[in-house]
């Protein structure tokens, strides 16, 4: 079902869970307002949606001191801009609140034509791994880390979405990155005082080291056509909370 569709009676489920809502980043005031409305029932629910949907919580995860984080700065303005670029040199350029790989620029200078709104970019070190192992996602469900994907770009890009050419392969759990993962919903689920049932933890190799890129509980999917056994999981998670 579409969170949008307004032939459904959500009230009348006894519980409802968000998994794919792809398009919530240009439509957040009505996403929220819809999790708002359907209330109780609804898993996470409309505070953790709002937190998770600004990619600012990296910023938070980090202080945190609980999970290595890619180093994250919120960009404000232009010198807000330089200080990245003068202290990395290449950088990631994102929207705080975006989904899909969109609007995700690489910045090398301190000259990027348009000045930056407050309160709507974020800036990290472009992570040279990507290019080469790529990004590994791990699915968390009730605190324990399942199964794990690893998601290629295409030659020449950054961005591990089939949008873009990257491709998802299954790849084997490890204990490096599933404790990393279980620590991220952790830290998490602290600073939300909330049960953070299932989630996708992206992780990138920085400087030798697995840091998480993003904690992904508003749309974290399950890449069921990839790893279709996170699906008993997930059902027995929802099942123990009906």
């Amino acid at each position: 079902m579409s969170w949008d569709d307004p032939g459904v009676d959500w009230a009348a489920a006894d519980m409802v869970a968000a998994r794919s809502t792809w398009d919530y980043d240009v439509r957040l005031p009505e996403f929220l307002g819809w999790a708002e409305r359907v209330g109780s029932n609804l898993m996470h629910g409309a505070d953790v949606f709002r937190w998770n949907t600004d990619k600012a919580y990296l910023v938070e995860l980090a202080r945190s001191g609980r999970v290595p984080v890619v180093p994250t700065v919120t960009v404000d303005d232009l010198s807000d801009l330089r200080a990245a670029v003068d202290r990395w040199g290449e950088c990631i350029v994102k929207p705080r609140i975006g989904a899909g790989g969109r609007g995700v620029v690489i910045v090398t200078d301190d000259q990027e034509p348009v000045t930056p709104r407050p309160g709507t970019m974020l800036a990290q070190p472009l992570v040279p791994s990507v290019r080469t192992e790529g990004e590994i996602s791990v699915f968390v469900i009730d605190g324990r880390p399942t199964s794990q994907v690893r998601k290629q770009p295409a030659p020449g890009e950054i961005r591990v979405h089939e949008q873009y050419g990257g491709a998802t392969y299954p790849s084997t759990l490890t204990e490096e990155a599933a404790s990393i993962a279980a620590d991220a919903v952790a830290a998490g689920a602290a600073i939300l005082d909330a049960d953070l049932v299932y989630a996708r933890i992206d992780l990138m190799r920085h400087d030798g080291v697995l840091m998480v890129s993003e904690v992904e509980v508003t749309e974290p999917g399950l890449y069921l056509d990839v790893i279709p056994d996170n699906a008993e999981p997930f059902a027995e998670a929802v099942l123990r909370r009906l």
